[in-house]
């Protein structure tokens, strides 16, 4: 069985997403985690984030991949969601290499 696979809809992949990016600096800050609340259900929000606790790095990356392409994401809801990566990594007033460095990364890979 492919532990990449998920039935995710297009707003539990953008939790998922939005937790794993404020994972970046491998500490999610109260404000990221209040700004994800503030874009989705609490009860979206608390099921992503128990599966992403369960996942490895290699995980998140292969299920964001292959739930983008299952949901052919278009280039403007793409921008749009990386637009709420940029706002999310600067809701805590700091935007560290780390936090770049994934932007950057996911944008290679998604765009």
């Amino acid at each position: 069985m492919n532990n990449n696979i998920t039935n995710w809809t297009k707003e539990e992949l953008k939790v998922y997403i939005l937790i794993y990016c404020a994972n970046a600096d491998f500490s999610e800050s109260k404000i990221e985690v209040d700004f994800i609340k503030s874009k989705t259900k609490t009860s979206d929000f608390e099921k992503i984030h128990a599966e992403f606790e369960d996942d490895n790095d290699y995980q998140s990356i292969r299920k964001i991949q292959l739930s983008i392409e299952k949901h052919g994401y278009t280039n403007d809801e793409k921008n749009r969601l990386f637009g709420e990566i940029k706002e999310l990594f600067l809701s805590d007033k700091k935007y560290d290499v780390l936090e770049r460095n994934l932007y950057l990364g996911l944008s290679q890979i998604l765009k």
